[in-house]
């Protein structure tokens, strides 16, 4: 419905909100990816529009800067710190170059703006792969554990159906084996 109100009035762009914001402002701080590249098909057009300011100063490039509103389960926060990177890095390339260098009116350029609001994030997908990486330490150490048990398993249990000693069968390890079985104490210690 945008892209059809812009063709029928393409000076609607220019309309701006009570926080001086235009659509490409909305449609960068709202994530909306789909519209916002619509408008970046059409930036030759609307050029003026991907250089404006809001009334705190901010660019479109500080609007992607910021975190958005939404939030994932915990476990997700490594995937939306991924996602607000090619985001961010997404409208970057979007945007004239000396955009890189303007600062707002809290005296912040975009790349300072992305530092500071996604450092919680941070924090809580460092949490996560710590947490993450220990389990996965429990899991090999368990799994190690029963390797080693069932590969070098002390022979002499009496075997069921035969009624023999495994003593009776021993015989030298091959070369394979002690190799695995070195590989194992050496793993496990």
């Amino acid at each position: 419905m945008v892209m059809e109100i812009l063709e029928l009035f393409p000076t609607a762009i220019l309309d701006k909100d009570s926080a001086n914001k235009n659509i490409v402002h909305l449609a960068v701080e709202n994530r909306r990816t789909q519209r916002y590249d619509e408008l970046v098909r059409k930036k030759h057009f609307y050029e003026s529009a991907f250089r404006d300011v809001d009334n705190n100063g901010n660019s479109v490039l500080h609007l992607a800067a910021r975190l958005g509103d939404y939030r994932l389960l915990p476990i997700a926060t490594v995937l939306q710190m991924q996602w607000e990177i090619k985001w961010f890095k997404n409208v970057k390339c979007s945007v004239p170059g000396d955009f890189f260098l303007n600062r707002n009116n809290q005296n912040m350029t975009a790349k300072e703006v992305f530092n500071k609001s996604h450092e919680e994030l941070v924090k809580q997908g460092g949490k996560w792969l710590i947490s993450i990486s220990n389990s996965c330490s429990v899991v090999a150490t368990v799994v190690t554990t029963v390797a080693f048990a069932t590969k070098a398993a002390i022979p002499g249990d009496e075997l069921e159906d035969q009624h023999y000693s495994q003593f009776d069968i021993y015989r030298p390890l091959s070369i394979t084996e002690a190799v695995d079985n070195m590989w194992l104490i050496t793993v496990s210690t």
